[in-house]
């Protein structure tokens, strides 16, 4: 096995008074989110994208990455947690606080890789970054026995350095890297944020097309708006968006289909019509793994109409309707309340925040959503701003 990069010097700890200063979800080093149980031990980045989820932590403002307890307490927390399950949960490294290929938190990236590993996990691992990665790096990621480790890589072509002032060039030339390098780790293209007016013309829409051929697969979203973001936009004289702020990314129908529109116009002939373009992160690593989509999106089946044909038939195979008292029984220890319903595109459930619904989810391999969170038509989970009508196309 290749060794991780030896460190030149581990990076400080944050004291108790400084942790007990931070917001306690950025206190808390594991995080069940949508594409897995994340663990972030380090917060600080230097990076400055005035998108950056950290807003909403009130921690924009260390560009520092400090750690909040060392390594193997890290992985320790991760693997003991409660809705950790060996082989099975999605795992994700650094994916909220800190860029996990930034010089000084490489190491303990790879440490932490190493110690899953040694493990023997077969788990996904996802590693999202937009910094420089290197054919050193590449070999040390290759060098993993167990894990079935994915590196998505942020690219959005936005060029307002007010908006994002790390060059674009950087990620594309670490995808280039990763995909020439890639054995036993596959790397994703991670086209994000879409925001229509900013990065979506038609030279925008070209590049990223040029950029999917050195992908396994690639993954577009749209902006996380929250109103902390749009107060930093409004403070910094940055143009803002949308008009309005939603608890969902906001991708207008309109801005999906040119992309989706280009896409096709540039398929190889005899290859699937969009390539291998996805709309959710989970089918697109699922996709690069050649395996079914462990987050069950196969149920919300107008999702798989841009899938290829291959991948289609791959998650139809594994996606099985689960049995209501099976799901109602675990549903209810976690702390349901209400009906709890399985229909043929998801379980729906009351009083169960995001964590117990995706462990549900990552079990079953079946879409769980939250019945006053209703994932309309089309819209894919989406917010409503940019689509026909506030409340989405009706499922009739």
């Amino acid at each position: 096995m290749t060794a991780p990069a030896p460190m030149r010097r581990m990076l400080p700890l944050l004291s108790a008074a400084q942790i007990a200063d931070l917001k306690p979800q950025l206190a808390d080093v594991v995080e069940y989110r949508k594409s897995g149980l994340s663990l972030n031990d380090i917060v600080g980045c230097p990076l400055e994208c005035g998108y950056c989820v950290r807003h909403l932590f009130d921690n924009f403002q260390m560009k520092t990455p400090r750690r909040l307890v060392n390594d193997e307490a890290a992985v320790e927390a991760l693997v003991n947690h409660q809705f950790f399950r060996p082989h099975k949960t999605p795992i994700q490294l650094y994916n909220r606080a800190t860029d996990p290929m930034l010089p000084v938190v490489k190491p303990h990236l790879f440490t932490k890789l190493q110690m899953l590993d040694e493990r023997g996990l077969t788990n996904h691992v996802l590693i999202i970054t937009r910094w420089r990665v290197g054919a050193d790096d590449c070999a040390v990621l290759n060098s993993f026995k167990n894990l079935r480790l994915t590196v998505l890589v942020t690219h959005s072509g936005i060029d307002d350095e007010r908006i994002e002032p790390v060059d674009s060039n950087i990620a594309a030339e670490s995808l280039r890297t990763l995909y020439e390098h890639a054995d036993r780790y596959r790397t994703v293209l991670y086209w994000r944020p879409i925001v229509p007016g900013l990065n979506d013309s038609d030279e925008h829409i070209e590049r990223a097309r040029e950029l999917s051929q050195h992908a396994h697969a690639t993954v577009f979203t749209g902006l996380f708006f929250r109103q902390e973001i749009a107060a930093y936009y409004e403070s910094h004289g940055m143009p803002m968006p949308y008009q309005g702020t939603a608890r969902r990314k906001i991708m207008p129908e309109q801005a999906e289909q040119r992309l989706l529109d280009a896409f096709e116009g540039s398929r190889l002939p005899g290859g699937p019509p969009w390539g291998t373009v996805f709309r959710k992160t989970s089918c697109g690593v699922a996709y690069a793994h050649g395996e079914a989509d462990y987050n069950g999106h196969y149920g919300v089946r107008e999702l798989c109409d841009i899938c290829p044909p291959e991948q289609i038939a791959r998650c139809k195979k594994a996606w099985v309707k689960p049995d209501l008292t099976i799901v109602e029984r675990e549903a209810r220890a976690l702390g349901a309340v209400g009906d709890v319903e399985v229909n043929d595109r998801a379980i729906v459930v009351e009083g169960l925040d995001e964590p117990p619904r995706y462990y549900l989810q990552h079990g079953f391999g079946y879409q769980c959503h939250a019945r006053e969170h209703p994932h309309l038509y089309r819209q894919h989970g989406r917010a409503p701003i940019g689509w026909e009508a506030e409340n989405g196309t009706d499922l009739a």
